[in-house]
């Protein structure tokens, strides 16, 4: 069945591209993406995919204007070349925090995207951990938003089976997620009460929740500057917990990110591979990475043999 299947890669993240292919037992596609003198993207496709159902693994990472487009032009070669359908595997959906009117005459840029990608001609998207599940609404098309949960609780259960842990959201926005995480691994819960000053900007009020003597480990979907992120440990030290962990799905690790994870009470962060960390994963001792490509894997081998998606988290 997966011989009708090609999969190809842009550049932003092909190592996962590659252990996803290594998981289907199959080569990565050939094509060729490069630029032109002057920064435009050129695509060349060097296979037959004419009646294949074609997977482009491509997160809309940093630079992620750069990325996004060469999805959209991959996009427009393969649907030149006569595939037979396009699905646009996007471990990390750039843009999701732009998915709401904020303030007066600003963009809801996550839409715009959505429409780009459908305009292009991608029939399917599939993603990781969206920042909010309702930009699944956005598209007009088949989004199929899978969860890094069984990843990272893997991890956590081998990492502190049997110790005093609390599972703590640094916003009110990620109890749910957090709620589930507590359930799981039959621990308790701590929210942290947070009030934003500004774009990546953060500021810690209070702690709703009893992390004295326990392990905390701090829960998100994303860790872009750190600030929040620092701020909680900082709160929760001060709380009397005894160590503080974090785990996200997307290590995004802008700015100063780095600097304040190295500089913070924080023993470890755990992330996955939906965005390439490059040369910062050097930068520090503190991070931990873990891989979603067999999970990406098996929801693109499930997708095309017709299987259920959503039972891979039930």
């Amino acid at each position: 069945m997966l011989d009708k299947i090609k999969i190809f890669s842009g550049n932003s993240n092909p190592t996962l591209a590659l252990k996803i292919c290594e998981a289907l037992k199959m080569p990565l596609g050939a094509a060729r993406v490069r630029r032109f003198s002057d920064g435009e993207v050129m695509v060349e496709i060097n296979e037959n995919v004419r009646g294949r159902d074609v997977y482009v693994i491509q997160s809309t990472c940093a630079p992620t204007n750069d990325n996004l487009m060469e999805l959209l032009v991959m996009t427009d070669a393969l649907k030149r070349a006569s595939a037979a359908t396009i699905t646009a595997v996007v471990p990390y959906y750039g843009y999701a925090r732009q998915d709401r009117k904020a303030a007066p005459r600003t963009p809801i840029t996550a839409k715009l995207v959505a429409d780009l990608i459908t305009t292009a001609g991608i029939d399917r998207v599939v993603t990781v951990d969206l920042h909010a599940g309702q930009i699944q609404g956005f598209f007009d098309i088949p989004v199929d938003n899978l969860y890094a949960a069984p990843v990272i609780l893997n991890h956590l259960k081998g990492r502190f089976d049997g110790q005093p842990i609390v599972m703590v959201t640094p916003d009110a926005g990620g109890t749910e997620r957090a709620r589930a995480f507590a359930k799981r691994l039959e621990c308790s819960l701590a929210v942290i009460d947070k009030r934003r000053t500004g774009p990546n900007v953060a500021e810690v009020m209070h702690l709703i929740g009893d992390v004295r003597g326990k392990i905390a480990i701090i829960l998100d979907d994303m860790i872009d500057t750190a600030g929040t992120l620092t701020q909680a440990a900082k709160a929760l030290k001060e709380n009397g917990a005894t160590a503080v962990y974090a785990c996200a799905t997307h290590g995004v690790l802008s700015g100063p990110a780095i600097e304040r994870i190295n500089n913070s009470e924080i023993s470890e962060v755990v992330l996955t591979d939906t965005l390439p960390l490059g040369d910062k994963e050097n930068m520090t001792t503190k991070i931990t990475m873990l891989s979603v490509s067999g999970l990406l894997a098996e929801a693109i081998r499930r997708i095309h043999e017709d299987e259920s998606v959503s039972s891979l988290f039930v």
